[in-house]
């Protein structure tokens, strides 16, 4: 972190998509950064009445965030309480505890090995078949992470990690999780309202759960080390026997939102730091609303605000990896107008940002 090429990479990678509720548009792109650690996905149907969005920014390397875009929408939807329509109580269950342990393991290892670049596809492949169990379902053995055995079966979870920051959309009901600091807005007649916040170490909540569990804040950063306060891996920082791992110095325990949708609603964005370091959440819906008077390809305006938040040269403020996802609603699916956007977590309105 903190190296940067002698010349951006600004080649953009980016896709669109829609189906009769809404379309979305998604770009990443490197920039000045020596290695590119952002991901996403982007499910228009999780399943047939359910559409996924997920923002994944690394750090300390791109396995852990290329490991939530692959995995944790499968276990969102492979959760009992998805089953029963309680998204929020599957992705708060998928994000806290169960990305951090199917990371650790032989199978976890090997996952994080391929993803990381560390180890090509075939002999992933191989390694699996040589270390998997002979019996079993092979359903059973596809989510049984703890089955393979192997030379890394002691293996205790990756030392880099990711924010994760998702948005469920099941008919005109929004479901925001976030752990880290990047950020979900929505643009509710042209006014930005964040649905998530940004989880950094000086905010009290954070500091009470870093002290209690024995660690530190310096300079900002958790120990030392980490300018946010609730990510996804990191397991250094999760080491607590004593304590459940919303409780450890670093949390995956994401906040939850649910929002019921409505006609006023204009856009949906979810973007990593590299995007927000530049342009507050108002500033970004308003530069939005003016690209899509003369722009209709979505992916096409998160390309042009890469470019708005890009440094003419390298240090500070646009230079990190920059990924966004802007999705937009069907309208006349959703209910009239409301004037509040509630937090489930506290029941209070989430402050407008300005």
């Amino acid at each position: 972190m903190g190296v940067y090429l002698s010349t951006p990479k600004t080649d953009k990678t980016s896709e669109d998509g829609e189906n009769e509720k809404l379309r979305y548009g998604v770009s990443s792109m490197q920039g000045w950064r020596t290695s590119m650690e952002d991901a996403h996905a982007a499910l228009l149907d999780l399943d047939n009445s359910t559409s996924f969005f997920g923002v994944y920014d690394g750090h300390g390397g791109q396995a852990v965030s290329k490991f939530c875009a692959k995995f944790l929408h499968q276990q969102v939807l492979k959760h009992e309480a998805y089953s029963v329509g309680d998204i929020g109580t599957a992705v708060q269950k998928s994000f806290l505890s169960r990305m951090d342990e199917m990371m650790c393991g032989q199978r976890g290892w090997r996952e994080l090995a391929i993803l990381g670049n560390k180890m090509d596809q075939f002999s992933g492949m191989i390694e699996g078949l040589i270390w998997s169990p002979r019996s079993g379902s092979a359903e059973a053995m596809e989510d049984n992470w703890s089955s393979e055995e192997g030379p890394h079966s002691k293996y205790d979870g990756p030392a880099c990690g990711s924010t994760a920051c998702v948005a469920i959309i099941r008919n005109n009901q929004l479901v925001v999780a976030n752990a880290g600091d990047s950020r979900c807005v929505i643009s509710r007649k042209g006014q930005a309202s964040d649905l998530s916040k940004d989880h950094k170490p000086d905010l009290q909540v954070e500091k009470e759960r870093i002290y209690n569990a024995g660690g530190y804040i310096q300079y900002g950063r958790v120990n030392g080390s980490l300018n946010l306060a609730r990510a996804i891996g990191d397991m250094e920082l999760k080491r607590n026997r004593t304590l459940p791992p919303e409780k450890q110095i670093l949390t995956a325990n994401p906040d939850i939102n649910i929002v019921e949708l409505c006609e006023d609603d204009d856009f949906l964005i979810l973007a990593c730091d590299g995007i927000w370091d530049c342009m507050s959440s108002q500033q970004l819906v308003d530069f939005i609303h003016e690209q899509l008077k003369i722009e209709s390809k979505l992916s096409a305006v998160c390309e042009r605000v890469f470019d708005r938040c890009l440094a003419p040269i390298s240090g500070g403020e646009g230079c990190d990896n920059m990924t966004m996802i802007l999705v937009q609603f069907n309208k006349p699916k959703f209910g009239p107008s409301t004037s509040q956007l509630s937090d489930s977590s506290n029941d209070q309105e989430v402050p407008r940002s300005n």
